[in-house]
């Protein structure tokens, strides 16, 4: 219920109608993000799974992660050019780009950043779209909506209790989705407003 690709098509729709206050421009635009960014992602993801590319889903093996994140930046990328050329509002746009420099981030924690010693380390995806949604829903509609970091806080513990992540694994994906992505979306909102 509270899985990436849930908050991902959830969060633009939301985003959308502060956009727009409309249904039709709310839902359209809300659409697009959420199709290229969560949608066509878990159709990759998914069909992956059942051919056995990579344990599930939720992706938990780090290795099998590469072909889903080239699928989402590819997907999202797709998303942002619809937005640029059919002159979105700024708010869907600042949105798209947030998802994206948060994928971006983790990929790279993921693949390339060393920690201990090792390259790479499996940051939660699920910390990281969870903490940037919520921060994203308060500055959109404000403080009341701080609430959804419950909704946080459960899915850091599932992913560490469920044994997919380790607690600094949850923590640095919410920092990583709260900075990169809030901290981008609040930015963007202001630079493209």
């Amino acid at each position: 219920m509270l899985a990436p690709w849930v908050w991902v098509l959830g969060l633009p729709l939301a985003i959308g109608w502060h956009a727009t206050g409309q249904p039709v421009p709310a839902l359209l635009w809300g659409l697009v993000v959420g199709v290229t960014g969560s949608v066509i992602p878990m159709v990759v993801i998914v069909r992956g799974a059942r051919r056995g590319r990579w344990e599930g889903h939720h992706v938990t093996n780090r290795e099998g992660r590469v072909v889903p994140f080239i699928a989402c930046i590819g997907s999202l990328a797709v998303g942002v050019v619809i937005l640029v050329v059919g002159d979105a509002p700024r708010q869907m746009l600042a949105l798209a780009l947030a998802m994206f420099a948060t994928l971006v981030t983790c990929v790279a924690i993921t693949f390339a950043l060393p920690v201990g010693g090792a390259r790479g380390w499996k940051i939660s995806m699920h910390a990281a779209v969870a903490a940037g949604a919520s921060v994203m829903l308060v500055i959109a509609y404000g403080p009341w909506l701080a609430l959804s970091a419950i909704a946080v806080v459960l899915v850091d513990w599932s992913r560490v209790e469920l044994g997919d992540h380790t607690r600094a694994q949850v923590v640095w994906g919410s920092v990583v989705g709260a900075a990169v992505g809030g901290g981008s979306y609040l930015w963007l909102v202001d630079v493209l407003g």
